[in-house]
């Protein structure tokens, strides 16, 4: 690929402005293959823009081609979607007939059902009222029993009860009697401790007073010693 780029012209103009010829040629050099470099890779550029565009044109027919396909589907798919509809409406249609038919058959039934459901009502309120009278005159009849029964039990419990605090009251008399016979035989063993105690302190005083004598005469004649020698 020729390069319309005087090297020799820069390499001389290096020259002039003081640099050395070798450093000027290789600058040169450099210069040119960078530019070379440069155009290299716009050409590639514009080979790649002409591909994608050939792809894109390409691409496009393709698309267009598959929306006429699709056009042509969906035209087939909605006649068939109205040919549907329209017979799922008259299905529909019977279907409501019929459920018509049915939802007044069954009100017919309800309305039987709501008389019988009634008379019978009537009936078992009449016998639930005839058996709670019944059973209300039973409970009476019971609780009156009940309470005669109630009442003998509780003045029997009242004669035993009665009875029983009779023979308690009596023990805890002879009980209090046997404490306080305790208590006075405790009173006079204290009464001896103490009499005791009192003669044995005196007892020990005197012990003391003469133990303390005794110090005090060996005190005074070791002081009368300690005096003579001095």
């Amino acid at each position: 690929m020729s390069l319309m780029f005087d090297s020799l012209a820069y390499t001389k103009k290096l020259k002039a402005a003081g640099v050395p010829e070798a450093q000027a040629e290789i600058q040169a050099e450099t210069l040119v293959e960078w530019m070379e470099d440069r155009l290299a890779t716009k050409l590639e550029l514009e080979h790649v823009r002409a591909d994608l565009k050939r792809d894109i044109e390409s691409s496009r027919a393709d698309v267009k081609q598959n929306i006429k396909e699709l056009d042509v589907k969906s035209e087939s798919l909605q006649l068939n979607l109205k040919r549907d509809i329209k017979e799922l409406d008259v299905k529909i249609e019977s279907i409501r007939s019929e459920l018509k038919r049915d939802i007044k058959e069954l009100d017919i039934k309800v309305e039987t059902v709501r008389s019988e459901l009634r008379r019978d009502i009537k009936e078992l309120d009449t016998k639930v009222e005839v058996q709670f009278k019944e059973l209300d005159t039973k409970v009476a009849v019971q609780f009156k029993e009940m309470d005669t029964k109630v009442a003998v039990q509780f003045k029997e419990m009242d004669t035993k009860f009665e009875v029983r605090f009779k023979e308690i009251d009596a023990k805890i008399e002879v009980r209090f009697k046997e404490v306080d016979i305790r208590f006075k035989e405790l009173d006079a063993k204290i009464e001896l401790v103490q009499s005791n105690l009192k003669r044995d302190l005196k007892e020990l005083e005197q012990r003391m007073v003469i133990k303390l004598g005794s110090l005090m005469f060996v005190a005074v004649g070791a002081m009368a010693a300690l005096v003579k020698l001095l």
